[in-house]
């Protein structure tokens, strides 16, 4: 940058003094200043825009890198999975005379009605198995059974044919 000196400044005062008038001195100072600041702040938009820019290229690289890492492991992992699942077959060839016939056998039973057996068993676990003891619950109220919201509101819903009106 340019070295500007307290001398050379006096210097540039002075003259700037003699050519302009002590009279408009003033006001071109203040429109050198407010000139100034708007160069200053130009400069540093400029900056912080480069900036940036310099750092979305790098993480584009970077996301780049990322997604082509992903999508090898994603392709060992099938291709893994593949040859896992060759070696089992081969492995595990079930005959009309194996044990594994009642399996099958079994296995055929509608996965509708295993799913609502794995619900129900699901239910019934969390609604009994708890570390507080029964005793504690029916005292402070805690439920023993687990019921939908909607029996919970018609448990409390006050029938209207036996209530009698006020008015």
């Amino acid at each position: 940058m340019i070295d500007l000196g307290l001398t050379k400044l006096a210097l540039i005062g002075a003259v700037a003094l003699i050519v302009i008038g002590p009279k408009d001195l003033p006001k071109v100072a203040r429109m050198a200043g407010t000139l100034f600041g708007r160069a200053q702040r130009y400069i540093s938009q400029v900056k912080s825009e480069v900036s940036r820019e310099i750092e979305m290229e790098e993480l584009r690289k970077m996301q780049k890198e990322v997604e082509s890492a992903a999508q090898n492991f994603e392709q060992d992992i099938h291709k893994e999975f593949s040859e896992a699942q060759q070696e089992l077959n081969e492995l595990v060839q079930p005959d009309s005379n194996s044990i594994y016939s009642a399996y099958d056998h079994r296995a055929s039973a509608s996965s509708e009605e295993m799913m609502a057996k794995a619900k129900n068993f699901r239910r019934r676990k969390v609604a009994k198995t708890s570390n507080i003891p029964h005793w504690y619950k029916s005292r402070h109220g805690h439920r023993s059974q687990v019921i939908s919201g909607a029996a919970r509101m018609a448990k409390h819903r006050v029938n209207r044919s036996t209530s009698s009106s006020f008015f």
